[in-house]
């Protein structure tokens, strides 16, 4: 699977983004990203590959957990619903969704408005290509970290045992 973390990017770009844009930005994100993963899958070289067998990769919307009480709970539930893609929402927000949540229709084809989304942050002056490009040194920090933290505790688990 192909993952893509967004609700980290609303985060980043917090009190930054201008009131209209707040909470639009993760959503946009995965839209495009959905777009992309769909050129791919409609191209001649894909229905090739598929016509010898190959299955498609999973696009995969992490994080997606609403991480602002001031918005919405399933804002990315009800804004990333599409198929073929799998949703690793927490469940909290897998609760919200099944007592308020409603779905209003999939991703469009062509990620629907996520280029005028992502034209307005960069007009409104946020470089969404350095704030992925941080994002994704602090995730594989993160992630490294995390790492590590089992191996010792695994480490440390063995040593007892022995």
């Amino acid at each position: 699977m192909a993952s893509i973390f967004l609700s980290r990017r609303d985060v980043a770009v917090g009190q930054r983004a201008p009131p209209v844009l707040r909470h639009e930005l993760g959503v946009a994100v995965g839209r495009q990203a959905y777009q992309a993963y769909r050129d791919v899958l409609d191209s001649d070289r894909w229905q090739r590959l598929a016509n010898a067998g190959a299955r498609p990769q999973r696009l995969l919307f992490a994080s997606t957990g609403t991480k602002d009480p001031a918005a919405s709970d399933i804002l990315y539930v009800r804004g990333l619903a599409a198929p073929n893609t799998v949703d690793t929402m927490p469940e909290k927000t897998l609760l919200a969704f099944a007592d308020h949540g409603e779905l209003s229709g999939a991703i469009p084809r062509d990620g629907g408005d996520a280029q005028q989304v992502l034209a307005a942050f960069a007009q409104a002056g946020v470089d969404l290509g350095a704030l992925a490009t941080t994002l994704q040194e602090e995730g594989a920090r993160s992630f490294a970290a995390s790492w590590k933290a089992l191996m010792g505790s695994i480490e440390k688990k063995r040593d007892a045992l022995r």
